[in-house]
């Protein structure tokens, strides 16, 4: 299996208002003949790492797949596990954005950005 990682996010708040409520997560299968598995975790970070966010999702051939997650929390960290031959056909990035649905550029990952390790 393959695993992705947004790594730690900060989302500390300034003047009252941390700059994410929201995260979006947005997956495109590359497969055209067979679908992928995309298993999604999501952490709050504080003194402990806390799931949050636990969902596993079919995504098929050609298919793209949007997702939107709480994120008005001081940090948090996204975790994306797929088979191991499905890597290089699933495309995912993770965009923060604002309650009024501004994309917030310091908690833009996208695909080249992510960590990645074999397991």
């Amino acid at each position: 299996m393959a695993i992705l990682s947004t790594g730690p996010l900060e989302n500390n708040a300034v003047l009252g208002v941390r700059p994410t409520q929201l995260v979006t997560v947005k997956m495109v299968c590359r497969n055209t003949v067979g679908a992928v598995t995309v298993t999604i975790q999501g952490y709050v970070l504080g003194t402990t790492r806390t799931l949050y966010v636990n969902e596993v999702i079919n995504i098929g051939p050609d298919e793209v797949v949007t997702r939107n997650y709480f994120a008005d929390l001081d940090a948090f960290e996204f975790v994306f596990t797929t088979g191991s031959g499905d890597v290089e056909t699933v495309g995912i990035s993770v965009w923060g954005k604002q309650s009024s649905g501004q994309l917030v550029g310091a908690h833009r990952v996208v695909e080249h950005e992510k960590t990645s390790q074999e397991a």
